[in-house]
């Protein structure tokens, strides 16, 4: 995929890896920073193994980042934390905001389609004139809509945000191509924020930049979802600044 290759190569500087937490809802890698990304699988416990588990510590996280390449999701999982382990974030772009922020200031009295789950979306429901979401697994009894439900409903929106799982799940290119010419944000904490991701035409990134490490890492080894986590700053990156 050439955002993956576009992601990887515009890394300036690799770090030994020094952790590797693949736990239920979070995948952290620490090398140069903490990065930080959702951990996916395929949704029962015999999921694709994992390569050379117990000897990824003390590996170029560079190396580790390749794995975001994999079939297998909790492997692409590990890869997309350790990109986002070597990522400088240039904080003159962004502001500390959720993507919710972003999604319902351009989304006021718009039609805006959403793929992925978050908890903040039945706030945008008083905020769109049509909201639409769309989600692997839907959750049918809160209105949403299958994976293949994207074909029609994309181009259809004024405003998209997409799960920065996307890149993980390998899904994004297509994704990207029917949201062609529309505002584009990309949401959730395994979300590079990487400028790279500008010239595939998103608009902004709603990502996460870990201010505390041992607090993250209590965290998210405990079991801790989402919305349960701390020890992360939630940051907004803007293609035209801030």
């Amino acid at each position: 995929m050439k955002i993956i290759d576009d992601l990887i190569s515009s890394i300036k500087e690799d770090a030994e890896v020094s952790e590797v937490y693949a736990c239920v809802f979070w995948t952290a890698v620490v090398s140069r920073h903490c990065g930080l990304a959702s951990t996916l699988t395929e949704g029962h416990p015999y999921h694709k193994r994992v390569r050379d588990p117990g000897e990824l510590r003390s590996r170029s996280a560079l190396e580790i980042a390749q794995y975001v390449r994999s079939d297998s999701l909790l492997e692409a999982s590990i890869g997309m934390a350790a990109i986002n382990s070597l990522v400088d974030i240039d904080k003159t772009k962004c502001t500390e905001k959720n993507a919710f922020d972003a999604l319902a200031a351009k989304g006021r009295d718009k039609d805006i389609a959403i793929v992925g789950h978050f908890p903040w979306i039945p706030k945008l429901k008083g905020v769109a004139r049509n909201l639409w979401v769309i989600e692997q697994r839907p959750r049918e009894d809160e209105g949403e809509l299958p994976a293949d439900a994207a074909e029609e409903i994309l181009p259809r929106a004024d405003v998209v945000g997409l799960t920065g799982t996307a890149i993980t799940n390998h899904t994004i290119e297509k994704l990207l191509d029917l949201s062609r010419g529309k505002f584009i944000v990309m949401v959730g904490p395994s979300s590079p924020l990487s400028e790279v991701l500008f010239d595939y035409g998103i608009d902004v990134i709603g990502g996460a930049e870990i201010v505390d490490t041992a607090k993250l890492v209590r965290f998210i080894t405990e079991g801790a979802t989402h919305t349960q986590t701390e020890g992360v700053k939630h940051l907004n990156m803007f293609r035209n600044g801030v």
